[in-house]
């Protein structure tokens, strides 16, 4: 069934708004839907889609709209929209718009230069292959401009995973179990979810096996105080919880109150008891010094470039620059000096990024144990060990789209000398 010709208007009307890279484009686009109520489900999956392919390949998709007639805007539009759903599916094309549709998508995308080919910014680009080589950098892009699969977290507290993949199946849902995280479930296909009894129970939360790896290697056990120092809207404040088997005394830090007010559903979702959460002003509010040396283990999910999520929003790659992450770097090393002063002699401190950047990562790590001489480096290897995760890695967790199908994850694990 041909979508009307008004799609192409309303896709080309949010994408000259998201284009000025002023803020999140699923914020944007959220926006649009909600003062466009008239658009159903069908045409704002169709918008949605074409918006992110034309991110993902903004790029190569730039250089093709310059070689038509008519408005750039309006051809960068079409080209979105015939990726989402094909050109037979739009309605409202002149002839030669669709004979230009049909000449750009006959196009070897694998004869485009490596730049264009990886639909990388420049910057971005040129530095990878200076760390990686241009084969490395190209795969990497590749597995970048792939949508990022629907992975769930099983609520331990409530369910196994066998019992949960069981239940998906009868919905029906088809799923399988992630390879590396215990208690992970990816979803074929990308189903609503909201509204299962599994969801509403709190037995299931999306969440990337990345991430669930993170909260993994925190390693927290019953009975201990542990501290998530970054905890946003709370996805690994709460597999955390389950972890701890809801004992022990759980902190939730964030300088936010919106995100902390999203964590309050999901936590009486879960069930769990155990979990603070505590709004700060700062790093070195006067809540943290309260708590110097007494935490057993804390986690800092440090806010990041995000560039290890392209995945899921490519538009991070068109609106950071190497000025935006050099000022991250700052604050990164600043709240992992903060969060330090919270572990007790023995405690664990976990540091861990969704970038790819060593400046965010690797560089962050030395530069904090030359600080700290009473923090050594715990191998990434041993760690997964205790927790038995057959995933091959040295001193740090490094977790690439391409080869691991998360979204670009980093973490290093410390100790505090006894």
């Amino acid at each position: 069934m041909r979508l009307p010709p008004a799609i192409i208007g309303h896709t080309e009307e949010v994408l000259r708004e998201i284009l000025r890279f002023t803020g999140p484009a699923d914020g944007t686009l959220s926006r649009y839907f909600r003062e466009h109520t008239r658009l159903g489900a069908r045409e704002r999956g169709v918008i949605a889609e074409a918006i992110y392919g034309l991110l993902r390949n903004k790029a190569m998709f730039s250089n093709f709209a310059e070689s038509g007639n008519g408005a750039p805007m309006r051809r960068l539009t079409l080209l979105g929209l015939a990726d989402a759903v094909g050109i037979d599916s739009l309605g409202g094309l002149s002839e030669e718009e669709t004979a230009w549709l049909q000449r750009t998508s006959e196009i070897d995308r694998t004869l485009m230069p490596p730049l264009m080919r990886s639909n990388l910014p420049v910057w971005l680009f040129d530095k990878l292959v200076a760390r990686d080589g241009e084969a490395a950098t190209l795969a990497l892009a590749d597995g970048m401009n792939q949508p990022a699969p629907l992975d769930l977290r099983v609520n331990s507290l409530k369910a196994t995973r066998e019992a949960v993949a069981t239940e998906l199946a009868a919905a029906p849902i088809l799923c399988e179990a992630t390879p590396y995280a215990p208690l992970g479930l990816r979803v074929i296909k990308k189903p609503s979810l909201q509204n299962l009894p599994l969801f509403k129970s709190g037995a299931i939360e999306v969440q990337d096996e990345g991430s669930q790896l993170l909260a993994q290697i925190v390693g927290a056990k019953r009975g201990e105080m542990v501290v998530d120092f970054c905890a946003g809207a709370g996805g690994k404040t709460l597999a955390i919880g389950a972890l701890m088997r809801n004992t022990g005394r759980l902190y939730a830090f964030d300088i936010s109150d919106k995100r902390l007010a999203k964590l309050k559903p999901r936590m009486a979702r879960s069930g769990l008891s155990n979990v603070h959460p505590v709004l700060i002003a700062h790093e070195n509010d006067a809540k943290v010094k309260r708590l110097a040396g007494k935490i057993d283990r804390v986690l800092v999910d440090a806010p990041c470039s995000g560039l290890g999520t392209l995945r899921r929003n490519p538009d991070v790659k068109w609106r950071q620059t190497p000025a935006s992450v050099l000022e991250m770097n700052a604050k990164q090393i600043s709240i992992l000096s903060s969060a330090a002063r919270l572990v007790k002699a023995g405690g664990r401190l976990v540091y861990g990024t969704c970038s790819i950047l060593d400046e965010e990562n690797e560089a962050i790590i030395a530069q904090f144990l030359a600080a700290n001489e009473d923090f050594t480096l715990v191998p990434m290897k041993e760690v997964l060990a205790e927790q038995k995760i057959e995933l091959a890695m040295q001193d740090y967790l490094k977790l690439l789209p391409q080869i691991h199908h998360t979204d670009g994850f980093f973490a290093a694990v410390m100790e505090r000398k006894k």
